[in-house]
């Protein structure tokens, strides 16, 4: 793999040509405040297919000399290789395809590591390197490879990989990265939460039990070292001084929609829509928990989680209103399928497993329970049936599992938190996002098997026998787009 040393110009200039590769300024922002110095400005905005989101720091302005933006391995790449600021802090194929035509897929996103469907990939030629980067330029998805712990529940029986590489020592699974922004609301790092560490009588520990874990700066900082590491092939840990720089970056930085293609200004007529609102909102490990009630107040479970919009509840729509009044309209009613819609909940590991109930009634803040966030407010892996091999498609591996003590098969796309406890029960368990700024990063899933907001609304009613008209349906995309 081709090396070379970089220096501080040369990162800071890449660090622009990748905010520059994908769509990133609003052109109303970039003309009055523009990029000064080493820094973006606050409120830096860029297009999605529903509108425009924007960035806010609350170091006032976005640090691009932040080690978050250096290189610090030994192929070139930074933190902001996979998580472009305009991209939604992560990456999308939209993004991804435009880097690889302006470099010939030789951009530092683009190494053998995990960019490759397979790390011994041919990359030799620009049709070759279009191939074996297929699942990062069509679903923006990385390669993460981990393998059964030995101690394990269950074996390996078949790895059925089109990229012939997966095997017992390392699983391939084809994952979205996570995004590095609104990470105040996190209960869990990575989307297994391989990153987050059980800690002993820390603070954070789930109410009546003596299952705790560490501080999430503590745990994104690791997570930080182990990136830069891997991803980025560094020979060195990063040193307590960049860790530290990093996650204070991170955890500064608030990302939401701000502008709605139909319904205009997300903050007008008192709406709370926007990142300066979000970073004001209240947030604590366990807040609004679904089962056991609030930890700090004692208060039961509030399903009314969302309330961005209550204020456009008053809006009627009809045929004589002008559109911006009807789209408005539209996210509200979304907002309050949001909260009340009643979902029969069975069939999901880490929910009717652990409480042995069949059904449980709930709505989509069961799971999306944290204010005007939509995390789960404590760690909640959940299987809801995303990599059962139903949905396999032909680009995805297929892996066959089979029980120790009870011959029992699974087959599944990524066996999820199963590859870091070893239990047969967590196969397929995911934590599930933060929703905020949703409508950035496409497409969604931890696979990026939904290619946009109305695939995920389609899932959930057909996974849940939801039941929602076309208009509802209509009804929760805007709203999840307006977050």
């Amino acid at each position: 793999m081709h090396n070379k040393i970089i220096t501080k110009s040369h990162v800071l200039s890449a660090a622009l040509i990748m905010l520059l590769a994908a769509p990133v300024f609003a052109k109303d922002d970039h003309s009055k405040k523009g990029h000064h110095g080493n820094h973006l400005p606050n409120m830096f905005s860029s297009e999605n297919e529903h509108g425009r989101d924007a960035t806010f720091s609350t170091a006032g302005f976005i640090d691009l000399d932040n080690p978050f933006f250096k290189s610090l391995g030994t192929n070139g790449r930074s933190c902001a290789s996979c998580h472009i600021p305009s991209q939604g802090w992560t990456i999308t194929p939209a993004g991804v395809q435009k880097i690889f035509d302006e470099t010939d897929g030789l951009d530092p996103l683009f190494r053998l590591v995990d960019g490759a469907n397979s790390p011994i990939a041919d990359v030799t030629t620009l049709e070759k390197r279009r191939t074996a980067y297929s699942m990062l330029l069509e679903k923006g998805n990385i390669r993460v490879g981990i393998g059964i712990p030995a101690d394990a529940e269950f074996e390996l029986t078949n790895a059925d990989d089109p990229y012939g590489y997966a095997n017992e020592n390392e699983l391939s699974l084809f994952r979205r990265p996570m995004p590095t922004t609104n990470l105040k609301f996190i209960s869990a790092v990575m989307w297994e939460g391989r990153e987050t560490t059980l800690m002993p009588n820390s603070g954070d520990c789930l109410y009546g039990t003596d299952t705790c874990f560490s501080p999430v700066a503590f745990d994104l900082g690791t997570q930080a070292n182990h990136a830069t590491l891997g991803h980025a092939e560094a020979l060195l840990d990063l040193t307590d001084e960049e860790r530290e720089a990093i996650v204070a970056f991170e955890l500064g930085l608030f990302t939401a929609q701000i502008h709605d293609n139909d319904a205009g200004n997300l903050s007008a007529e008192k709406a709370l829509g926007g990142p300066k609102a979000l970073k004001k909102q209240y947030y604590y490990f366990g807040i609004n928990d679904t089962l056991v009630g609030d930890y700090q107040t004692g208060e039961p479970f509030n399903p009314a989680v969302m309330s961005l919009y209550d204020s456009w509840d008053r809006i009627k729509p009809n045929k004589s209103s002008n559109n911006t009044k009807n789209a408005r309209a539209a996210i509200a009613r979304g907002q309050a399928l949001f909260n009340t819609k009643p979902i029969m909940i069975s069939g999901v590991k880490g929910i009717n497993d652990d409480l042995n109930i069949n059904v449980l009634p709930g709505t989509c803040t069961t799971c999306h329970n944290t204010p005007n966030s939509g995390n789960h407010s404590t760690p909640m892996p959940l299987d809801i049936g995303i990599s059962d091999e139903s949905r396999r498609t032909p680009d995805m591996p297929l892996y066959t599992l089979k029980n120790k003590a009870t011959n029992e098969i699974i087959k599944t796309t990524d066996p999820g938190r199963a590859l870091i406890t070893g239990k047969w029960k967590d196969i397929g368990r995911f934590k599930g996002p933060v929703l905020r700024s949703v409508a950035s990063r496409p497409p969604y899933f931890h696979d990026g098997s939904a290619a946009d907001l109305p695939a995920v609304v389609e899932f959930y009613n057909n996974r849940f026998n939801i039941g929602l008209t076309e208009a509802e349906k209509a009804d929760l995309v805007a709203f999840l787009a307006a977050l």
